[in-house]
């Protein structure tokens, strides 16, 4: 990107305020942001960003932009008023985590107007936003994923192009369902432990120190099962469930019906009915252990 060029930012969430926080200190480039929060707008202005008082404003002086959404349809949505503000924006990339198939749909249309479209979902935790050491897969053409790979490191440590438009949200939707399906397993073995007499943090300690260890272990683990600790706004149950649901959407597209991945989602939304719909989705324990009249109160 030449220096001149304007950066746009739509959706400044518990993952989008920090990853647009960076992109306005490391990028060089002048930032635009608009959400409908406006508080969350106030600490971007505060880091440096221009605020934009609708996504109309900030279409007609951004060359491109960066989504950070809930879903593919608040993506759908926001393409199209971006699309219709003027013919200066050239570039979005989405951030979110979006089904494929509409992903793909998205960019060929997009085309149709000049406008060209990457998928660049992020993992790893909120933590990991403020740092900047987010992994990011990305889809999209090899020139295209040249141009935006600078931008993308002001985000992330790891920045991986998995091919083109569409790829990278399959690599995400498989990270998570994956870190789901470790999170069921964890919430069993530390059932188990516990029912056996064994503190969880002391389990979890343990298995570290072996083949057990993972990521998934020390971060979900220790930190939320092993403390019991599920507070909103950190990846809640409804947007894994979402994640999850794509997941599936993909294996029966392949036409595979997966065992584990199906009982993972169908417990996070017996979680969710229980209540638990935003809380941080480790939450899921307690279905699992029997204290949301869930799925281990006693053997057969």
């Amino acid at each position: 990107m030449s220096q001149n060029q304007q950066i746009g930012f739509i959706g400044l969430g518990v993952m989008g305020g920090p990853m647009c926080t960076n992109l306005v200190r490391k990028s060089g480039h002048p930032v635009h942001v608009f959400d409908m929060s406006k508080e969350a707008v106030a600490r971007l202005v505060e880091a440096g960003a221009t605020a934009e008082d609708s996504i109309a404003s900030l279409a007609r002086k951004v060359d491109v932009v960066f989504l950070s959404l809930p879903s593919i349809d608040q993506v759908e949505t926001v393409c199209a008023e971006l699309r219709k503000a003027g013919d200066k924006l050239r570039l979005i990339v989405d951030m979110s985590t979006s089904d494929v198939s509409r992903t793909r749909a998205l960019a060929e249309s997009l085309a149709k107007d000049g406008i060209a479209y990457a998928d660049a979902p992020v993992a790893r935790t909120a933590e990991a936003a403020v740092k900047g050491t987010l992994l990011i897969t990305v889809g999209g053409g090899d020139a295209l994923f040249g141009s935006i790979r600078p931008l993308l490191e002001c985000m992330g440590s790891d920045i991986l192009h998995c091919g083109d438009v569409g790829a990278g949200q399959m690599v995400k939707i498989l990270n998570n369902m994956m870190v789901f399906m470790t999170v069921n397993a964890l919430s069993e073995i530390i059932t188990i432990g516990r029912r056996a007499g064994l503190d969880g943090q002391v389990l979890f300690d343990l298995l570290s120190k072996g083949s057990a260890d993972s990521f998934v272990l020390r971060n979900h683990g220790m930190k939320s099962l092993a403390a019991d600790t599920f507070p909103e706004k950190v990846f809640p149950l409804l947007y894994a469930i979402k994640d999850a649901g794509l997941a599936l959407t993909l294996a029966k597209q392949g036409e595979f019906e997966p065992h584990i991945a199906r009982y993972t989602y169908e417990l996070m939304c017996e979680a969710r009915d229980a209540g638990f719909g935003q809380n941080y989705h480790p939450a899921i324990v307690q279905i699992v252990d029997g204290r949301a009249g869930g799925k281990a109160k006693s053997a057969a």
